[in-house]
Parts: C-alpha cells; structure tokens; sequence
C-alpha cells in the first residue's frame, strides 16, 4: 500500500505559531506512516474575489489547489479569532470552492487554542465551510495548548494524546 500523503495546514495568520508546530509535531511523530506536506502559503493568496477567477490564476492560488489536489488527506489546525477561523484560511478555501479540491477529500479539523473555552466557536465555522466545500470531515478535534509540553522545539504528546491522533489519522485513511 502507498504512503498516503498528507497536506498539513495552519490556519494561524502567524509564522511561526503554536497551530504550525502541533502540525510539525504530529508531522515528526508519524512521519514514518504517511508523507508530510506543511505548507504557510495562506498568507501569500490573494484577497478572493469571484472575478480573478477569470483572469490567469496567480502562482501562489495555482500551487494551493495543487497542493490540495494531489493529497490523500487534508489536516487543518487553526486558532479562533473572533469566535470564528481566521481570515486567512477562510480565504484559502474560497479560492477551493469553484475548482473543487476538496470534494471528498477526508479532512481532519483540528482548533488549537490557548485553554478550553476557546475554540468553541471556530469548530462549527470550520465545520460549515468544509461542508460547502463537500468535503469529507471525518472527526474534529478541539486541543488546548495548556494539554501539551514541548520537548525540543516540538509538541510532546503522552499517551492519551497519542491514542487520540492514532484513532484520528486512522480514520484520516493513514
């Protein structure tokens, strides 16, 4: 069986961010298991707007929807801001809507924030923009930075932590 292949996006405006090493931690836990794509791009897409759809796409939408297209699986980690995903990534899957991408696809949502309640509102924002993009989420998970300990420069995660990312990515088809 193939390496299944992962895109890994943070939702977080920030480079660095707390969301982009939870994604390089998990990345550096399992990377025996699948191949890891972590990609920042988000921030450098242009402001969507229906109408650039009709002029030659920028490189950096072009390479977007590659990235997304050629992945097995989708892991977002994003942050609230607002009680809702950020800007940024919300931007990112318009520019999806009409090209498809994302039709399918198995997605595991992940919002990591600070401490428990936050978070709460992004899940269902999150949530409802995956369905308008008919993509296949199949589980969510709400983390709470004050859960995790770092350990060189990356998210350690303990048994119980571990156990919830093997059931998710399993379910992800990795």
């Amino acid at each position: 069986m193939p390496i299944k292949k992962i895109y890994a996006i943070s939702g977080s405006a920030g480079v660095p961010s707390s969301n982009r090493k939870l994604l390089e931690s998990l990345a550096h836990h399992y990377k025996k298991y699948c191949e890891w794509h972590l990609d920042d791009c988000l921030t450098k897409l242009p402001l969507y707007q229906p109408s650039l759809e009709e002029r030659p796409l920028s490189e950096h939408v072009v390479n977007w929807r590659k990235g997304c297209n050629h992945a097995d699986a989708i892991i977002i980690c994003t942050p609230e801001y607002l009680h809702n995903i950020p800007a940024v990534l919300k931007n990112g899957m318009e520019w999806l809507k009409s090209s498809g991408e994302w039709m399918n696809k198995r997605v595991l949502p992940i919002t990591f924030t600070p401490h428990h309640p936050r978070g709460e509102h992004a899940m269902p924002s999150l949530r409802n923009s995956l369905i308008a993009l008919k993509a296949n989420p199949v589980v969510e998970l709400n983390l709470y930075k004050s859960d995790f300990q770092e350990e060189n420069g990356l998210y350690a995660f303990n048994e119980d932590q571990c156990m919830v990312f093997d059931t998710a990515l399993e379910l992800l088809g990795v």
